[in-house]
Parts: C-alpha cells; structure tokens; sequence
C-alpha cells in the first residue's frame, strides 16, 4: 500500500475526484456533505490496475481549515495536487504549495480537474510552473473530469507508476504514528487513526503514547477495513488500544516504539523560506498531525531555537512547517538539526552556538554528535536518530576518541595536583576525580584508569609513587625509628605517637611512603621488624608459642599477635592444630 494526499484550493473538485476514483466517500461528516466543503480530513483507497492499493488522504482547501489540512499532508509521503481547469491557480494553490514544499514532499502528481468546463492548459501551464520551483519539481499532468470521467484511466495509470516509484521504508524502523482521528466503538474501546509511514505495528505490540506518556498494547488493527494481525508502512491504520480512554488521545499525539525517539519541547532547527530575524515571536510548529506554539529566538542567518509549548516526539533531521497563524502565511520549512541542544546561558554562547549550526545539515552522524557533546549514552543517541556504530567506552557510553583521550591526560594531571595538595591522602576519590572532570557517571572514571594510574578501595594514584612525606611527618618517623633502634620490636604507645605528632592520618602517609610498617591501629614498627623478627623466631627449638616469640622479640602481646599473625599470611611461619607456630624453611634464620 501507498498513501497520497490530496491538496489545492477550496472547490477545486479534491473530493470528487477522490469519489471517482475509489466509490467511496472521503467526506465523513453530514455538515461537509450538506455544504459541499470538506472541513475535516477524509480517507479512501482503490486498487490500481497493477493489483497495488492506494489510500488517499482527503484534506480540506479552504483556508480556514489550514490546520486541518497540514495534519493530513504532513505524514503522506506524495500529493495528489488539484487545480480546476475553469479557475485556474488560487490562492489556497498557493499556501497548500508552499506547505508541501516546507515539508519536503517529492513525489506527487498534478490533476487538473473540470476539463470538461474550460480548456485545461492555461491551468496546466501555470500550476506545472509554479510546481517546479518546489520540492516536487517536475510532475506529470493529467487533465480529468470527475463528471463525465474523461481522463480518469490515465490517472489510475499515473497514480500507479507514481505508487511504484515511492520508496518502501523497512519494517525494522521505529515506528512513530502520527494520530488524525481518535474515536470510540462500542464494545472495542478507543480506535488512533494515522498514516504509517515506516515500521511495523502487530497485534499485541507495546507502544508510547504521547499524550500520557504511558506504555500501551496494540488490542486490534485494521487497514482498508480489515482486521489483520500485522501492517508495515506505508499503510493507513487503525489502531485499537487496551486501557486508553478516549479523551486522553487526540489529533497530533502519536504512538511511537519505546525508547526510540525524544520527547523534547526544545529544538534547534534551520529554517528555509522567510528570512528568521523577520519571523514573529510565536509561530505555530507542525509536524506529522501535530500543531504546537513555538516562541523563536533567532541564531544566525537561517537557523533558530524554537521552544515548543508542549513536548512532541522529534529526530534530527525530521521535516516541519512553521507557520504564521495571524497572516495564515506559511512562513517556511524547518529542518530539525538538534533534538537536546545546550543551554545558552554565558555571553556569546548564542553566537557560538550559531556557528555550530551553520556547519550542520540535519543529517544524524554519530562521530558529528559524539564529537559535540564528547559523551553520551547509546539510548540517548538512538532516540536523536542516531545509528550507533562504535563500542561503548563503560556501560552504554560512547565517547569522542579526541575528548576521551583529553579526558584521560586530565585525569592524570588532576590526580597529580591532588597528591601534592593532599600529602597525607592515599590517593584522590573517585567521586572528586568525577565532579573535577564534570563527568556525569563514577564508572567513566574506573573506564579512564590506565598506566600510570590504579584505584584501591575507591582512591585514584599513581602506581609506584609513594610520594614525599612532608617534613613533619618525616621528622616524627626519625623520631621513632631512634626508639625503635634499640627494642625494635616495642611498638610506642598511641600517646608517644601523638607527641611525635603522628595521628592516623600521618601514619597512613608514613605506611604508604614504606617509611612505617603498620600491624593494626596505633601498632607501628619500622618496615623491616617481620625479616628481624624471623631472625629471632628461627632460632628458638620448634615448634615454638607465643609466649615463648613474645619473650624472645622483648615484646608485649600487642605487638607479637599480630606481628605473628603477618608472618602467617606472608608465609613465613605456620600456625599449628594447637597453636604453637613453626618458622618455614627459607623464611630466614641463620
């Protein structure tokens, strides 16, 4: 399936010629039969001489009903464009134009309808020129009447070999279905219309509705009428949804694959039609079915931000239409060039932030997004539009090699200057190294750890630097190892290290300097007390007790336990069943 909309002036025959083609009405509405205008959208579809099926997409030509018409058009992927023979180019020829080509629309076919009323190619003449300095470019034309079906077999031809030519999107993309209609049928629940455009709604399947926010599950799907399992894009469908009451939906919502686009009520967007600095304050934004207040604030020569007065589901590169609504002029088309952009709160953030749009082509390149933002999360990436291609440097970040790399250089300097701001620290936390480096997430700084850096119970140092202690701390280890000197193995008291000026914080500098051997708090010796010790051990008759080690090292049992207990853990001696101990041969002794 394929699906067209239709577009010209009010009275211009759109519906009739729709009826003619398809035996169906599109004008669903008594007061649009009564009146002969179409206010709201209508849908029908045929079957082409191929066996290929077209739906159309009805969209009212009077001005006053401009809205209505762009919410039509803006998810269809042609346009089926009118003009009558008898009138010729209008002024709704013109606006419908105009939006066609704000939104990008390349394909379409041009129908000049009651031929049978007035020569069609002065007509002809002026909508093909006028056609041709669009988006569309050049079309094939076809002069028709609805009445006497002149020129109707042609048309199916050409809608045909214009059904043909339409690129068919692939099943895997994310699905973002933009609702035009919500209604309610007895005993089914509350039924979203919409065009399809890529993807792959099933039966069962849970999506994200806009409006609400929350997860809901397809109950049934019809296309053409019909219940069926399974529609992919391009299609017309309608969707009935399990648990969503009927007024938490409506016209400009959309149903999206979860996670895959952002929800974002600011956007950066580069603006082809009226000069920005000439746009009004507010515009009114469309895109899909969707028409939201939008306040501009002008970058550079073609390119703005827009704050949007509600959130809408928006990718880079995703087509729009601004539109001012006090002259119903449409002011031109907008390219999405950055769904999360930065906040623009220091001087001259405002023009630097212009230059960067001005190299941007609202294509979603991942080295161009990585490389602007430096990091970010995958899923993040995905919902901008972004296909990730790269490895995650930790968890699901991804990050831009030349920053990545700055990133590590900095850490090393960072950690430097904090040990020689910090002497008696063992090492920088890994918090500070995170809030230093304004990184969002702790394990991006465990991921920077290289040579000639290493993290021990969540502090950052350099690997083999046990830096220089400061000159106290280093007069008061003197100080103790002249007491130690003689009784190596008398370990002083916690108030003799305190008047030596050593509190926890200095001996934990001492220990990790090697100047200080610690075996447990406040119980310090000089590092080479364990290779004396064994001397000493392994000359007493083993197996030997702790009575025994303790008399012979001239100790107390606040030092021997565990100074006993280090020589276990390094192997050097062996605690027995019963307690006593053994030195092990090549532990030392004489």
């Amino acid at each position: 399936m394929q699906v067209v909309a239709t577009a010209g002036h009010v009275d211009h025959g759109k519906s009739t010629l729709v009826r003619a083609l398809t035996g169906m009405e599109p004008d669903r509405w008594a007061e649009e039969r009564r009146r002969g205008m179409t206010i709201d959208l209508g849908f029908a579809w045929t079957a082409l001489p191929s066996g290929a099926v077209l739906a159309f997409v009805d969209v009212p030509g009077h001005e006053r009903f401009v809205p209505n018409m762009l919410a039509g058009i803006g998810p269809a992927p042609a346009a089926l464009f009118v003009v009558a023979a008898d009138e010729g180019w209008m002024p709704q020829s013109a606006e419908h134009l105009a939006a066609l080509d704000a939104l990008g629309v390349r394909h379409g076919l041009l129908v000049v309808t009651r031929s049978d009323l007035a020569d069609p190619a002065a007509a002809t003449g002026q909508a093909l020129a006028e056609i041709a300095a669009t988006s569309l470019g050049r079309v094939d034309a076809l002069a028709v009447s609805a009445v006497t079906g002149a020129g109707l077999p042609e048309l199916r031809a050409a809608l045909d070999r214009l059904a043909a030519s339409l690129p068919v999107p692939e099943p895997a993309e994310p699905v973002r279905l933009w609702v035009d209609r919500a209604f309610t049928i007895k005993g089914s629940g509350t039924v979203l219309t919409g065009t399809l455009g890529a993807g792959e709604l099933r039966t069962g399947d849970e999506l994200e509705l806009t409006g609400t926010g929350q997860r809901v599950r397809i109950r049934g799907l019809q296309t053409l009428g019909c219940q069926v399992d399974r529609v992919a894009g391009v299609a017309r469908v309608a969707v009935n949804l399990r648990g969503v009451a009927r007024e938490q939906v409506g016209r400009g919502d959309a149903l999206l694959t979860p996670g895959r686009f952002q929800q974002t009520d600011l956007v950066d967007v580069r603006l082809a039609g009226d000069p920005v600095v000439e746009l009004p304050a507010e515009v009114t934004l469309h895109v899909g079915s969707a028409a939201v207040t939008a306040r501009v604030r002008p970058l550079g020569a073609d390119t703005a931000r827009l704050r949007l007065d509600r959130p809408l589901p928006l990718r880079i590169g995703d087509r729009a239409l601004l539109r001012d609504p006090g002259r119903r002029h449409v002011a031109g088309g907008v390219t999405v060039l950055d769904v999360v952009p930065p906040r623009l709160g220091r001087r001259g953030a405002a023009v630097a932030r212009a230059a960067v749009l001005a190299g941007l082509d609202g294509r979603p390149d991942e080295p161009g997004e990585l490389a602007r933002r430096g990091l970010a999360r995958r899923a993040d990436l995905e919902r901008m539009g972004v296909t990730v291609a790269t490895a995650p440097v930790a968890g699901d970040w991804h990050a831009d090699p030349a920053h990545w790399r700055d990133l590590g250089r900095r850490l090393v300097d960072e950690v430097a200057r904090w040990a020689q701001a910090h002497p008696l620290e063992p090492g920088m936390p890994v918090e500070t190294a995170r809030r230093l480096l304004d990184l969002p997430d702790r394990a991006l700084v465990e991921a920077l750890l290289a040579a000639p850096l290493v993290a021990r119970e969540g502090r950052i140092s350099r690997a083999g630097v046990t830096g220089v202690l400061p000159e106290q701390v280093a007069r008061a280890v003197r100080r103790v190892g002249a007491e130690l000197a003689e009784r190596p193995f008398v370990a002083p008291e916690a108030a003799r290290l305190a008047e030596f000026g050593l509190g926890h914080r200095e001996i934990g500098a001492a220990v990790r300097a090697g100047a200080l051997l610690k075996l447990a708090d406040n119980v310090v010796l000089l590092p080479d007390a364990p290779e004396q010790a064994i001397r000493v051990l392994a000359e007493l008759p083993q197996p030997f007790t702790l009575s025994t080690a303790r008399q012979a090292l001239g100790t107390t049992r606040r030092v021997a336990v565990p100074l006993l207990e280090l020589l276990d853990r390094r192997g050097a001696t062996r605690r027995l069943p019963d307690d006593a101990r053994i030195v092990l041969s090549g532990a030392g002794g004489p």
